[in-house]
């Protein structure tokens, strides 16, 4: 048996008490790291400060279609928060990768569950946002028809029970519960039902049924969930007009419900009617513009109008935002590449607006317009 000496006794003392220290600064500035829990008071996002929150970022696709994020996703997420400024990023994720039954999968989903856990860990210690998004489902048939879908299914439920439970109060996280709902009623958005679709690549129908979003609401808060939610609205999170008229989801028991809204030129609405629009939804309700965008093809003069106009609305407004997407094959594009060059149609401008060095464009509800 070695005996210390009584000096290197009080070495050894000092040097843990050092080392505790360390321990706790860093466990302390982890804690402060992390952004405040979020929470809804009327038509607002608020901090738990209740200081209001303007939340602007990006999307980052391709954990919905791979279980690897193509070996880019942690560079990327951190790329936008340091080098574009965002302060919230929205992560697609697909169902059925989460318990591994995507065709690449042999682990049952540990790997994906890993990384998205890494994920959010990265964005979290860069003091921001995320909006965990079930972007991709099946059709309630695990494995197959993995993709975008009218409505969520009944492994929907089964998908949020889960995921619900691992992020739950975390300060960090919103939880995305649909995509995209489109040709639907209003009511199967709310409460479910029966749903036909024709399959892309076969052609056949297939019948399944729709799960209402309040009943996947009512799934995460089952968890014990109080995370801040979203939901997106019909035609493909564009039409907020039922959530106005009757059909807002309940939420007595948590942090509340941010509405989507997913914007495009395609959607056949001039600048000006989309901002009268938001305008109705924001004044009643608080309202997250989580996708928009401009392609290659809507490039040149044309395309800068559409992309500055709405930008400056935002920013006049004060309007949340995350842009879609922080991808080089993700169309519309942020960037080029994976040395994440932005693209000059629309990268640009959306890293300059996340800058606070966004170009003056007259908004196209000004005087005279």
């Amino acid at each position: 048996m070695h005996i210390h000496s009584k000096k290197e006794c009080l070495t050894f003392a000092r040097g843990c008490i050092a080392a505790g220290a360390l321990m706790l600064i860093a466990a302390q500035t982890a804690v402060l790291a992390a952004p405040l829990p979020l929470h809804v008071a009327g038509s607002q996002i608020l901090n738990s400060r209740n200081e209001p929150v303007l939340l602007r970022g990006v999307d980052c696709a391709s954990m919905e279609w791979t279980s690897d994020g193509q070996g880019h996703i942690l560079t990327t997420v951190a790329t936008a928060i340091k080098n574009w400024h965002a302060n919230i990023i929205r992560l697609p994720l697909s169902q059925d990768r989460w318990f591994g039954k995507g065709p690449e999968q042999t682990d049952g989903g540990a790997a994906y569950r890993a990384l998205v856990a890494r994920i959010v860990k990265r964005i979290s210690s860069l003091n921001s946002y995320v909006i965990l998004d079930d972007h991709w489902s099946d059709e309630d048939v695990w494995g197959k028809h993995i993709g975008q879908h009218k409505m969520p299914d009944r492994n929907s439920i089964v998908f949020w029970k889960s995921f619900a439970a691992v992020y739950k109060n975390n300060p960090a996280v919103i939880f995305d519960l649909y995509n995209e709902p489109f040709h639907i009623s209003w009511k199967t958005w709310r409460d479910g039902g029966e749903v036909t679709e024709t399959n892309k690549r076969t052609g056949a129908s297939i019948s399944y049924f729709a799960v209402g979003l309040q009943t996947l609401l009512n799934t995460v808060r089952s968890t014990g969930a109080k995370n801040v939610v979203l939901a997106g609205g019909l035609n493909w999170a564009y039409d907020m007009s039922g959530i106005l008229n009757g059909y807002a989801l309940s939420d007595p028991t948590g942090s509340g419900v941010i509405y989507a809204n997913h914007d495009y030129p395609f959607k056949g609405d001039t600048v000006k009617q989309w901002i009268a629009e938001m305008k109705a939804a924001t004044a009643k309700v608080p309202v997250i513009v989580s996708e928009f965008g401009t392609g290659p093809t809507d490039k040149g003069a044309a395309g800068n109008k559409w992309i500055l106009e709405t930008l400056n609305a935002m920013q006049k407004y004060h309007w949340n935002w995350t842009a879609w997407d922080m991808h080089p094959s993700a169309s519309p594009d942020l960037i080029l590449n994976w040395q994440y060059i932005p693209t000059p149609y629309f990268g640009v401008f959306v890293k300059d607006a996340l800058a606070g060095k966004l170009p003056p464009y007259i908004p196209a509800d000004s005087a005279g317009k």
